[in-house]
């Protein structure tokens, strides 16, 4: 296991690498994943982790690229929450919603680093009031990678000073042929999820947890990202593909659960599968990645060119009480556990 550092200015880039060819590197720009390189079926080498070609892009990016959203990760109707009878007023930057935290948040934050034997720890600290959320939090984003097989370990914790809202998540877009190799779309995807969160046309939950059976949303076999994707239903015509939350089956709080979305790319034999203790998993299939900045290789990405798989709370679970509570209050330390794990057949 080797971890490594270096600095572009005031931002900092750790690489950590095992003896099985994975080598993860991460920066504390959003506390996000710029690079994961992994072995196919022939023990080729490729990056699967979309990013971009200047580190400066990764500043204030639409699509969030690799990073650490928060204080909310996913949707917040028209930016309004109440907490123990006291409405709060976020920053609005999705059409009437809040998104991701609002404009400055924690994705566009410069994080403070502790290197570890096998990895990085991020830790940012956001004020009381920021973008409107109550109370003063601390953040931290843990990465770890395995020796012994390539399972990257994402370990999310904050705390609070006063009662507040938390979602954390990671934002990478995985295209297991490569970063730039085109469509994802022909990715084969396999869920634990036998309903999801219907919508409004914003992307708003309407509180219901819908069956997937007879949907395009259907994932409980593996089926390809694009099978379905143009089929005339309201999900996809909202978002232009594939936006939404599916509600991750046998969820328990604090219950890790192996392998609850799985993703396989057939000409690479490429595999990854996403474990996670989250109660909901968001896919994003990069609907609206034209116009992105450039590649690393150079490259314009185009729609569909990866596709996100968000382990986090439900979008909007703060006007939801149906929804696990994504309330965290002074006495309570918020934990939740995200892993990748890649192999190749």
């Amino acid at each position: 296991m080797t971890v490594e550092e270096r600095y572009e200015g005031d931002i900092r880039l750790i690489t950590i690498s095992n003896k099985h060819g994975m080598s993860v590197e991460v920066s504390n720009l959003g506390a996000g994943i710029v690079s994961c390189v992994v072995p196919d079926a022939e023990g080729r080498l490729a990056d699967v982790a979309l990013g971009y070609r200047k580190l400066r892009d990764y500043d204030h990016d639409g699509p969030c690229m690799g990073k650490t959203p928060g204080r909310y990760a996913n949707r917040i109707a028209k930016g309004l929450f109440s907490l123990d009878g006291k409405e709060y007023h976020l920053a609005v930057n999705n059409g009437p919603n809040a998104l991701h935290g609002g404009p400055e948040g924690f994705q566009n934050h410069l994080w403070d680093v502790e290197l570890l034997p096998n990895g990085v720890r991020f830790t940012y600290t956001s004020a009381d009031g920021e973008e409107g959320y109550p109370g003063e939090v601390k953040a931290q984003v843990e990465y770890t990678v395995e020796e012994n097989f390539n399972r990257l370990n994402i370990d999310l914790r904050a705390t609070t000073t006063a009662p507040t809202v938390i979602n954390l998540t990671n934002h990478t877009y995985w295209n297991l042929r490569g970063e730039d190799s085109g469509s994802a779309l022909s990715h084969l995807m396999t869920m634990k999820a036998s309903r999801y969160l219907p919508t409004d046309d914003t992307l708003i939950p309407t509180g219901e947890m819908a069956p997937v059976a007879g949907t395009p949303m259907d994932f409980t076999v593996a089926k390809e990202l694009g099978k379905d994707i143009e089929q005339d239903f309201p999900a996809l015509k909202y978002a232009k593909g594939y936006d939404a939350s599916w509600v991750v089956d046998d969820w328990a709080p604090g219950k890790y659960q192996e392998a609850v979305v799985t993703l396989e790319e057939p000409l690479s034999g490429r595999k990854l599968e996403i474990g996670s203790t989250q109660p909901a998993a968001h896919v994003y299939t990069g609907n609206w990645l034209t116009g992105s900045p450039l590649s690393k290789n150079g490259k314009e990405y185009a729609d569909y060119g990866g596709v996100a798989v968000e382990m986090q709370g439900m979008p909007d679970a703060p006007n939801h009480p149906e929804f696990p509570s994504q309330v965290l209050r002074p006495e309570e330390t918020y934990h939740q556990i995200i892993t990748f794990t890649f192999t190749a057949q």
